[in-house]
């Protein structure tokens, strides 16, 4: 009964390591996606907000 244990782990492990490994990897990709568009949009407002003002002082 022992075998079937022991083999059941070894059998599970690996499915195990690599589901763990793809969610890591999917973790990192989604919070570097995020902090990517966090940062595109502050750029993005301090531009027109330079715009704005630039429009504002030509008037």
């Amino acid at each position: 009964m022992d075998d079937f244990w022991l083999n059941a782990i070894w059998s599970l492990t690996p499915t195990v390591l690599i589901g763990l490994i793809f969610w890591f990897v999917m973790r990192s990709l989604l919070r570097a996606d995020r902090t990517e568009r966090d940062t595109y949009a502050k750029i993005e407002a301090e531009e027109r907000a330079k715009l704005a003002e630039q429009q504002h002082r030509a008037a």
